[in-house]
């Protein structure tokens, strides 16, 4: 290479230099300056904003001084998630069959059912965000216990994170136990209830009561003790329900390895009905038999003078009568479970959330059924077909019959068959 060549690369090189050292210090400077800027507007206002903590100048900053991309304003969050879907088309556009279908109740109860939680649920906003509003957090809740979509698509859905979703679900279940739970889930009118079942065919009786199993991941401890006779993890959900479908009395949290007895019989309803205070005294005559106020249950449980359950082993028409009636009125229970099922769908897959959380949000879940039984929504056709599909997955598991009975629970059933069998007789 020529030496002319040489001075001139050296020449080219040096003059590059002090370009790029000229850029830094003008970057640095403007770094300082931009600092001190923010420092005043921090110390001139009521709320603080993040100061930046670099003392040089990024290579974003050189990029952009050189040209190379445009410069465009710092944000605040790393994420942004549009709400526009929530704020203009839900809230604004959607009719009551939009309502109904993906929150499983109309838009006026919905709105109900938000300022009733709201004293739980208000937020205020912080330096750094705006809260969720009540509506929409309850919506997220609703979305996720009404579909078996994932936490990703919810939050898809609504614009938010899916750390988000998991919160409002768990800060909405909570919300609904502790506000709603002992309106709603609650035994009402009794005399009513005992009318709406000698209408069905059974007299004198207060509720029929079942358990169904709700499949769950396994437990890290004593994962063992949630599998039920079907083979898969589950945790166990009684409950009593009246002549309409509606929860009066539930008690979740058991493993699903435990007998439908035994939970019943550690249940706050069994003592209550033993020592006879679940329900008014209010006992009737049956050919000359006097009968409390009596709840049905399958052979599962206990025969006892305030529980009849249906006869077993070899049956005679009379026997046949008597099962007949009982197994009619004993249905309600049945059917609510599945319409609580249908409604709320996320009970029909594997519940992800620690067994501490999943009763919380098993009885948020009956107070939203109960709710919209009472408030008359609609259910939905497809609903069902679309449960017994998810539901396919997680037969519930038989349990084995109980023989024991109590020689006064014995003499009561006896005079109701015979008391079926005269009145059929006579019609």
């Amino acid at each position: 290479m020529e030496p002319s060549a040489i001075i001139a690369a050296v020449l080219s090189v040096a003059n590059n230099s002090r370009l790029i050292a000229h850029l830094f210090q003008t970057l640095m400077q403007r770094n300082r300056e931009r600092r001190q800027r923010n420092l005043r507007e921090y110390l001139n206002s009521d709320r603080g904003i993040d100061l930046l903590q670099s003392a040089g100048p990024r290579p974003l900053d050189i990029m952009v001084a050189m040209g190379h991309v445009d410069p465009m304003e710092r944000r605040c969050w790393a994420r942004e998630t549009s709400t526009d879907w929530w704020d203009r088309i839900v809230l604004q556009v959607w009719d009551e069959s939009q309502w109904l279908r993906n929150f499983r109740m109309r838009k006026c109860t919905f709105m109900e059912l938000c300022e009733l939680l709201s004293p739980a649920l208000k937020r205020q906003d912080t330096r750094m965000r705006a809260a969720l509003s009540v509506q929409k957090r309850v919506a997220i809740a609703l979305w996720k216990l009404a579909t078996p979509d994932s936490y990703r698509s919810v939050a898809n859905q609504f614009g938010v994170g899916k750390s988000t979703v998991g919160v409002a679900v768990m800060q909405v279940a909570r919300a609904i136990v502790d506000l709603l739970f002992q309106k709603v889930v609650t035994l009402g009118d009794v005399q009513a209830i005992i009318d709406g079942f000698a209408a069905m065919g059974f007299p004198n009786c207060g509720g029929a009561i079942d358990v169904t199993h709700i499949p769950i991941l396994g437990p890290e401890h004593q994962g063992g003790q949630y599998i039920n006779r079907k083979g898969y993890f589950s945790m166990v959900l009684q409950a009593l329900v009246d002549h309409k479908g509606r929860f009066t009395n539930i008690n979740v949290g058991w493993p699903g390895k435990v007998h439908d007895a035994r939970v019943f019989k550690n249940s706050g309803l069994f003592r209550r009905l033993q020592q006879g205070v679940y329900f008014p005294d209010h006992k009737i005559t049956v050919g000359d038999v006097e009968m409390p106020t009596v709840i049905l249950g399958d052979p599962a449980y206990p025969l006892m003078p305030w529980l009849m359950k249906p006869y077993t082993g070899a049956l005679d028409t009379e026997k046949e009568l008597f099962n007949y009636r009982l197994s009619k009125c004993r249905m309600v229970v049945e059917c609510a479970f599945g319409r609580l099922k249908a409604r709320w769908r996320s009970l029909l897959t594997r519940c992800d959330l620690s067994p501490k959380n999943i009763p919380i949000v098993i009885a948020a879940c009956c107070v939203l059924h109960n709710l919209c039984e009472i408030k008359g929504e609609t259910f939905m056709q497809g609903w069902e077909v679309e449960a017994n599909r998810l539901a396919a997955d997680y037969a519930q598991p038989d349990t084995r019959a109980i023989r024991r009975s109590q020689r006064e629970a014995v003499r009561i059933r006896e005079a109701l068959k015979a008391r079926f069998q005269t009145e059929r007789v006579n019609h």
